[in-house]
């Protein structure tokens, strides 16, 4: 009998053990969770709230551009408050007690508009045509003349509406006996990034790598052809003119970063030191801009949220085209 209850004491023992065993296993558990649940929360909170910090920066760099239009002035140049990155970027964060916030306005009216590459008859319009060959061939990209024949020939039969293939060109035969076939558009670039689904161009050339840009930088997909000379990179200024080397563009950027120097007429080019007199540029170029992207950044720790945007400025008003939330 003593026997037999020494024996049931050991087991409850073990028992007890046991139990208290799961309810420690159990209780870390629910800790854990807990805390995985509060770190979601507390994300999830900051998100929403960088998230409106970001909208935030995008609407104030809105009424900057509005503010801008306000002026007496009939030009745009790189000298105006809307395209100082920095100071935006201070008043901006100025706003908000924690966390900070980057506003960047870039102006796409001094890029090379992809889509009057291709005139109303569906052929090429060639002065757009010898920006993008130029483009392709300086700088970075140095590609050979066939094979940037070849690209712009694809980018030509993605946006003209026939289907008739243009030389070394692609159309909708091409993209749809790929792997993940996908007709040809056939129509003007709704945005950039449709450059990618283009025979030829590939994500490196796209975006750039290694610490060298891409051709995204250069181009838009809105505009009516014309460069402001104002804003425009030093690489799509080489791109005006076989006749512009690098010297002549250093040149012209050292003009109109000076603040004493009268950039509101595009010919001023003509005054720039050194500049040859065989250069002709007038009916590709203009000082006034109607196309911006807005790109805002909320910022706390290591989280990030971003909202970009095209925006056109046109008789006083703004109106935005695209949107985006990263």
């Amino acid at each position: 009998m003593v026997r037999q209850l020494r024996d049931s004491s050991g087991v409850a023992l073990i028992l007890t053990i046991l139990i208290i065993s799961l309810i420690v296993a159990v209780t870390l558990q629910f800790n854990s969770a807990m805390r995985s649940e509060l770190h979601a929360a507390v994300n999830l909170r900051d998100g929403i709230w960088l998230g409106c910090v970001a909208r935030s920066g995008f609407d104030y760099a809105q009424a900057v551009l509005y503010e801008d239009a306000l002026q007496e002035r009939p030009y745009d140049s790189l000298q105006e408050p809307w395209a100082d990155a920095k100071a935006l970027s201070l008043v901006a964060a100025s706003m908000f007690e924690e966390g900070s916030i980057e506003v960047r306005i870039e102006d796409h009216s001094g890029r090379i508009q992809i889509n009057r590459l291709v005139d109303q008859k569906g052929e090429y319009n060639e002065r757009q045509k010898e920006l993008v060959t130029r483009l392709l061939s300086l700088g970075p990209f140095g590609l050979e003349a066939e094979e940037a024949g070849n690209i712009i020939d694809a980018i030509k039969d993605w946006i003209d509406a026939d289907n008739e293939v243009t030389v070394f060109g692609a159309e909708s035969a091409y993209y749809k006996a790929l792997e993940r076939p996908y007709p040809c558009r056939n129509g003007p670039l709704e945005s950039l990034e449709e450059l990618l689904f283009v025979r030829g161009i590939t994500r490196d050339l796209f975006f750039g790598s290694k610490g060298t840009p891409g051709i995204s930088r250069y181009l838009s997909v809105y505009g009516d052809g014309r460069i402001n000379i104002n804003t425009a990179d030093p690489l799509v200024l080489r791109c005006l003119s076989p006749l512009l080397d690098e010297k002549m563009v250093e040149e012209m950027v050292a003009y109109r970063d000076d603040k004493e120097k009268d950039l509101s007429r595009p010919t001023w080019y003509r005054n720039v030191p050194g500049m040859s007199s065989e250069v002709s540029i007038d009916n590709i170029i203009t000082t006034s801009s109607q196309h911006f992207e807005i790109r805002a950044e909320g910022v706390k720790g290591a989280m990030r949220k971003r909202v970009s945007g095209l925006v056109e400025r046109k008789e006083g008003t703004l109106k935005i085209l695209s949107w985006k939330v990263e």
